[in-house]
This record gives structure tokens, sequence and C-alpha cells, in this order.
């Protein structure tokens, strides 16, 4: 080949190669740039997520050990993470991982293709931050059940991808955003249980995928927007617990794929809007607790579907419709407290699933349901306070779930069937004040779970079953008005946990038997108004939680044991109208409790106990008497003690022992004084000064008020924190031992920066409230000072301390088994119905919760903290404000104080 030919090929050549390494060079340096690109991307995440990691607590940081370390750099494989297959993180999932922290540290612009985050069930803190509206691709944001504050963010409007967000249960404030109408693709909004307010925008309504909203439990205002109605798609609603106002819109009944619609406790009136019956896939209509008028639509009978219907406590008046026979399937069936009237719906439980049913306190009339009879599905019946008829004996059956039943109040008939004695799960059995004939059975003591029993003001004949006292957990039994006869069986005795024993107004006769000092739980014992003979047993002395005994209109005799002036608890006592003999006890003194007697219509005499509720007695509580004296109201003032009978001699024989005597004591009394002023100025000095003023101390105690004061700061080391056992939001509660061995509660009531108007209120509402109230399920409060430097209230030690502390130790929870909770729920059940339904002035608490719990060596409990407490006149609004921490209120705590105040 010619040179010059094969010099071009070379260089042609030489070409070729260079451009082929060229191009590989380019190619492999734009794909190292794109690699070095997307390592970059990572590493900012990476770095974003350990900055926030760092700004939490030290055992937050322990819960994420895969991040940054452990052979596991790599971002995609830490704990809670998910990435795309470009290795950019996607999902960030740390729900329900105790995390503690805020959110303040964590970069959000860093994340550009994050979708998801979840980080509920957490303590997290602090605000949402704006940089959260910077995640454009975010689809789902979960935050709930955390305690984060300060407003909504407005940014949350830029999550324009957003079909989630779940926010409640925290602390959330201020108003709704007006930029969440800009989230367009939203189904899910979560924001119950926060402190949001102002009303409910009408843009609410612009989201039309919406299928979810709660905003229940948040302090919103004003009217429900009728623009929900535009929420085609939404099957869920709730906005209970609020402040809403005005009526229930008429566009509502558009809303046809609606399945549960609930505004339990709000101020809505008006009527129940026709266009209700257009929701034809309503499960659960929920609209208890507002100021509801008028009369139930008999649209309701369109929604076939419906199976928990909840009106109660509104002013719904007229009959209830006949179009509510269509519905058979419910589950819940609650329309108690109104001013309805006519016929119950007859096939409310045809489908055999019905569980509750609440009409109490209406004005129905008309027969029990036919298909209760075989309603062996039912728990709660509640039909108390109508007008019902028809026969108890052919109208119910057996029911095996059945826990709760109450027909007192109502004209049913018959007699009591033993089939009552089957339902093996009942705890309540009331069918007082009816028309009840025949006798008790004694079957009924099969129902051992039966913990109250009431079959008072009725016909009901024959004898007291004593199969009865087989009854373990028997707390109640309420027999009186009746025509009962024999004598009361002595196996009542055997009722251990009985508080309420109540057979007045019957014809039992004979003895009353020594057995019931065995009943060592027993609160109030009533059997007058009987034929009851013989002497009052000196065991009834042992009822040491006993507060109310009346054994009034019986034909009792013989004398007053001493042993009843032992019940040091004992408030009432009613023995009038009897054959009592003798003279009072002088151990009645020391009852210091004592608030209400009568001995009326006996055969006493000799004087009466020096004590406060015998000298401000009225008249009529001794009158017809043989020969009462002292100093009370209707007495004669007792006599003089006799002269001398040795005349003037005796007189002058027994001046010249006397004289010398008395001189002897006088002077040792001097010296003994002396010695006494002597030490205690010595005490004064070396101790710091606390000046006393007798005037600004008040007791309530038998003893010195001041004496006791001074004891209580001496025992606490002028309160020093080591005896502190507890604070309070109103003051810190201090364990003091006095002179006397006797172990107290002293609660020292806060200083107020900004004066003690409030502290004082607190402290009067406390001592009007604990001083009406007696009760073993609630503390007692033996004393009370005001002073210039410490304001205290005294009261029993209960060595269990608090059931919230109980709770809080693994070791003490896990032995605190189920028996014992619900007997706590018992304990806490009496003590409520006892403030709401038997104290002159109705007491409510108001603060309720498991840090006013206490316990005593028996984890019995007993309810304390009564600053809140409030006390309703009769002819005042029963409503009232919880007075407990504001802001979330777990739904369980809810239901909770309801099925007590249900109880």
């Amino acid at each position: 080949m010619p040179s010059k030919e094969f010099g071009v090929l070379f260089n042609l050549s030489v070409v070729l190669v260079s451009l082929s390494y060229f191009a590989a060079f380019s190619a492999s340096s734009f794909v190292a740039a794109a690699a070095r690109d997307e390592v970059g991307k990572e590493w900012k995440e990476a770095e974003a997520l350990l900055k926030w990691k760092a700004s939490l607590d030290n055992q937050s940081q322990s819960l994420l050990p895969s991040w940054g370390g452990g052979g596991r750099g790599h971002p995609c494989n830490w704990v809670g993470i998910a990435c795309d297959e470009s290795g950019s993180l996607t999902h960030l999932n740390l729900s329900s991982f105790g995390l503690r922290g805020t959110l303040y540290k964590l970069s959000f612009s860093s994340f550009t293709n994050l979708l998801t985050i979840n980080l509920r069930n957490n303590s997290l803190y602090g605000n949402i931050p704006d940089q959260i509206g910077n995640i454009s691709k975010l689809t789902y944001l979960d935050l709930g059940i955390n305690n984060l504050s300060g407003p909504i963010p407005t940014s949350i409007g830029n999550l324009s991808n957003l079909s989630g967000l779940v926010l409640h249960e925290n602390h959330l404030s201020g108003s709704l955003p007006l930029g969440i109408g800009k989230l367009k693709n939203l189904g899910l909004l979560l924001l119950a249980s926060n402190n949001l307010s102002g009303s409910i925008t009408q843009v609410v309504g612009t989201m039309r995928f919406l299928w979810h909203l709660d905003l229940s439990e948040n302090f919103f205002t004003g009217a429900i927007p009728t623009s929900i109605g535009n929420l085609s798609n939404l099957g869920f609603l709730f906005l209970s617990g609020n402040y809403l106002t005005g009526s229930i819109p008429e566009e509502l009944g558009s809303l046809t794929h609606l399945n549960m619609f609930q505004i339990v406790r709000n101020n809505i009136s008006g009527a129940i809007p026709a266009s209700i019956g257009n929701l034809a896939n309503m499960e659960s209509l929920l609209f208890s607790m507002n100021k509801l008028s008028g009369s139930i639509p008999s649209t309701i009978g369109n929604l076939t579907k419906l199976t928990d219907l909840r009106l109660f406590m509104n002013n719904l008046s007229g009959s209830i419709p006949r179009e509510m026979d269509n519905l058979t399937n419910f589950r819940v069936f609650e329309l108690f407290e109104n001013k309805l009237t006519g016929h119950l719906p007859q096939h409310v439980c045809q489908a055999g699933s019905l569980e509750i049913i609440v009409v109490s306190n209406n004005h129905l009339t008309g027969p029990i349901p036919k298909s209760l009879k075989n309603c062996t599905s039912l728990i709660r019946v509640w039909l108390e306070g109508n007008q019902l008829i028809g026969n108890i004996t052919e109208d119910f059956g057996i029911y095996p779930n059945l826990k709760y039943i109450d027909l007192s109040d109502n004209h049913l008939y018959g007699e009591l069937s033993s089939k009552w004695g089957q339902c093996h799960n009942l705890t309540y059995l009331n069918v007082s004040n009816n028309k009840i004939s025949g006798s008790i059975p004694l079957e009924l003591s099969e129902a051992s779970q039966l913990g109250k029993l009431d079959l008072s003001s009725n016909h009901l004949i024959g004898k007291i079953p004593k199969e009865l006292g087989l009854l373990k957990s028997l707390l109640s039994l309420l027999l009186s008005n009746n025509q009962l006869s024999g004598n009361i069986p002595s196996e009542i005795g055997m009722l251990s946990h009985v508080t309420d024993l109540n057979l007045a107004e019957n014809n039992l006769s004979g003895l009353i038997p020594t057995q019931l000092g065995e009943c060592s739980e027993l609160l109030f014992l009533n059997l007058s108004k009987n034929i009851l003979e013989g002497r009052i047993p000196s065991s009834i002395g042992s009822l040491q939680s006993l507060e109310n005994l009346d054994l009034s209109w019986n034909m009792l005799t013989g004398e007053i044991p001493p042993q009843l002036g032992d019940m040091l608890r004992l408030e009432i006592l009613y023995l009038s109208h009897n054959n009592l003999s003798g003279s009072i006890p002088s151990t009645f003194d020391d009852i210091s409790s004592l608030t209400s007697i009568d001995i009326s219509y006996n055969e006493l005499e000799g004087p009466i106990p020096n004590q406060k509720a015998f000298r401000e007695a009225s008249d009529e509580a001794f009158r017809n008497n043989k020969g009462l004296c002292g100093n009370a109201t209707g007495l004669k003032a007792c006599p003089k003690p006799i002269q001398n009978p040795y005349g003037k001699r005796g007189n002058k024989f027994v001046l010249k022992i006397l004289i010398p005597v008395l001189a002897s004591i006088f002077l040792i009394f001097i010296i003994v004084g002396v010695l006494r002023i002597s030490c205690q100025r010595v005490r004064n000095t070396e101790a710091k000064p606390r000046e006393i003023q007798n005037d600004e101390i008040f007791a309530i105690w038998s003893f010195d008020g001041k004496m006791v004061y001074e004891n209580i700061i001496e025992a606490t080391e002028e309160f020093d924190s080591k005896y502190c056992i507890g604070v309070g939001g109103y003051g810190s509660v201090y364990k003091a031992e006095l002179p006397t061995s006797q172990v107290v509660a002293v609660k020292k009531l806060h200083s107020l920066p900004n004066g003690e108007e409030f502290n004082q209120k607190t402290f009067i509402s406390e001592i009007h409230a604990l001083t009406e109230i007696r009760h073993r399920n609630i503390v007692k409060l033996y004393g009370f000072c005001s002073h210039p430097r410490h304001s205290l209230l005294i009261y029993e030690y209960l060595e269990g301390g608090s059931l919230v502390h109980l709770l809080n130790n693994e070791e003490q929870a896990k032995a605190f088994d189920w028996i014992k909770r619900g007997n706590v729920v018992k304990d806490v059940a009496n003590a409520l119905s006892y403030m709401h339904h038997d104290c002159s002035l109705p007491i409510i608490h108001r603060d309720i919760s498991s840090k006013n719990v206490l316990l005593d060596l028996e984890c019995v409990a007993h309810i304390s903290d009564f600053g809140t407490a409030r006390l309703l006149k009769p002819d005042s609004s029963n409503w009232t404000s919880l007075a407990g921490t504001m802001g979330y209120m777990a739904p369980g705590k809810f239901l909770f104080l309801f099925l007590i105040y249900s109880l």
C-alpha cells in the first residue's frame, strides 16, 4: 500500500479511537455526576433525620439505634423508614415509639419525595412547624395522640395531594385555617379532642372527597355549616362535645352515604328535620344532650339500617311515631330524659340484637314491647319513671347477658317470677314503686352477682327469704313499704358487703337479730314502722361505718345500749315511738358526727348528752318522755346536786378536810403552771417565730384547734418537702403524725400570686362540701384552719395512696385485679350517688379523676379534693362545666363517668 494512503488511514484510526475514548469518558462522567447527586440527596435526608434524632430526649434516641450506625448506615435500612427504587425516603412511620421532643429540628424541606408521615401516639410537644407545608408530595399526615399545641399552621393548605390529615388528641388551639379548603383531595380529617375554637368554616363543604370528618371534643361555636350538605361522599360526621348552636340543617338530609352522625353534648336547638329520613345508610344517629324540641319525625322510620339511636336528654315531646316499628335492628335505643308520650315501638328487639334500651323519665304509656320477652341479647334495660303497664310475670323472660334492669315508678303488676334468678349476670334489679304482689321468690338468691335489689313500695307479702343471705355481692337491699311479715332472718347478717338495708314500713315482728352487727360495712339501716319488739341488740354498736340508724315506730323496750355510742360516724339517730326506758348513755357525748336525733315518745329520763345534735334539737325530738332534762329547747334544766344531809356540823367537818386538800391542789396547779409557762417561753425562744391568733383558727375537732395547729407545724418541720406526699392544682398534701400517734393528711393550700381570693374560695368550697357529707367512700374531713400564714385542711390518712399512683406502679397494677378494680368503680359510684341524690343539697364534684380517688389498705376507694365542688339548689339548673383539666378528655373517661351516673 502506498505510504500516503497508509498515513491517512492511520490518522483516521487515531481520531476514531480518540472520539470513542472521549465519548466513553463523557458518559462515565455524566453517570458519576448523577450518582453523586443521588448520594448527596440521600445524605441530605439522612442528615435531617439525624439532626431531629439528636433533638429528642435521651430515652427517645435510644429507641432509634439503627439510625446512623450499627453497620446499616444507609437511611433506607433504618427503623421506621421506607424508600423508593432510587433510594429516596418516601415513608416515615414511628407510630407508638414513645418519642418525646419537638418537631422544630425536623427539616421537612429535605424530604422532597416523602409521601406519608406517621408519628401518632408519642409524646411530641410544641407547635407544628410551618415548614410542613413544603412537602409538596405528601399524601398522608398523622400526628394524632401527642401533646402538640399552638395553631394548625396555615401552610397546611399547600399540601394539595393530602388525602388524610390526622391531628386528634393533642392540645391544638385557634380556629380552623381557611387554607384547609384548598385540600381538594382530602378524604380523612380528624381534629377531635383538641382546644380548637371559633366557628366551623363553610370552606369545609368544598372538600368534595371528604368521607370522614371528626371535629368532636373541641370548643367550636356557631351553627353547623350548611355547606356540609355538599359532601356527597361523607360517611362519618362527628361534631360532639362542642358549643354549637342553631338547628340541624335540612341540607344534611342530602348526605345519602352518611353512616354515622353524632352531635352529642352541644347546644343544638329546634326540631329534628324531616330530611333525616333520606339517610338510608344511617346506622348510628346520636343527637343526645342538646336542646332539641318538637316531635321525632315520622320519616325516621325510613332508616331501616339504624342500629344505634340516642336522643336522650333533650326537650323532645309528642308520641314516638308508629313508623319506628319498621326499625328492627336496634342494638342501642336511648330516649331517656325527654317529654315523650305514647307507646314504645313493639318491634324494638325483633331482630334479637338489642343490648341497651333506656327510655326512663318520660311520659310513656302502654304495654311493655312484646319483643323484649325473648330478647336474650339484653344487657341494660331502664324503663323507670313512666306510666307503662304490663304483667311483670309474663312480659319478661330469661336474659343470660342482662346486668341492669330498672322498671321502677311505673304501673306494672303481677308477681315476681323465679326466672329472675336465672339471670346469672344480673347486678341491678329495681322494680320499686309499682303494683307487684305475691311473695319474694327464694330463687332470687341464684342471681349471685346481684349488687342492688330494690323491691320497695309494692304489695309484696310473706316472709323475707333467708336465702337472700347467699347474695354475697349485695350492696343494697331495699324492701320498704310492702306488707312483709315474720321475723327478720338472721341470715341477713351474712351480707358482709351490704351498705344500705331498708326494711321499713312492713309488718315485720320479733327481735332485731344480733347478727346484723356482722354487716360491718352498713351505712344506712332503717327498720322503722314495723312491730319489732325486745331490746336493741348491743351488737349494733359494732357497725363502725353506720351513718344513719332508724328504729322508730316499733315496740322496742329496755335501755338504749351504751355500745351505740361507739358508732363514731353516726349522723342520724331516730328511736322515737318505742317503749325505751332508762337514761341516755353518756357514751353519746363522744359521737361528734351526730347531726339529727329523735327520741320522742319513749319512757326515757335523766339528762341528755352534752352533744351538739341533742342541744340544738327541736322540742319535738324529746316530747312525750318520762323525765328528760338538759340544755335544749323544751326541756327543763336538770336539778342541782343534792345538799349535804349532815347539816351545818357536817359542813364544818367537810370544810376542815376540803380546805387543806383544795389549797394543796391549788398550790400544785400554780407550780405546774409556772413550769409550763417557763418551758413554753424557752421553746418559743429557740424555735422560729410562729405567731398564732386564736381568732384566726377555726377547728371542728373535739380538742383544741390551736394545739393541733402547733402539732402539725412541728410534725411536718414547717412543711418540709420530705413530708410531702402529693401536689395538686390547689395545694400540697403532707403526712403528719400527731403526738397522740394519730396519722393525718394535711392539705396546705397554695398561695396565689394574684391574691388570696381564689384560694379562699377553694378553701371555703372544700369545707362547705365535706362538712355537708358523710360516706364511707368519701374522705373524712377532721378539721380546718384559716390563718394568715397557712390555710389548712386536715383529713384522715389513707395508706393506699391515690389510684393514679397505683396504676402507674407496674407491680401494684398487676396485683390490682379486675375484682378490685370493679370494687373501686362501685365505691366511686356509691359516693357519687350519695352526693347527687342523698345530700340535702346535691353536690357535684366536677373533677373526678384517678388522682382524686384515694385507697385504704383494703383497696376501698374514697373520693377526695372537693376544691371545685358545687352545691346545687333544687330550683337551679343542674348543668355545670367540668372543673378539672381543660382541653382533651378521653372518651373512655367520659364513658366511665356516664356509666357511674347511670348507676
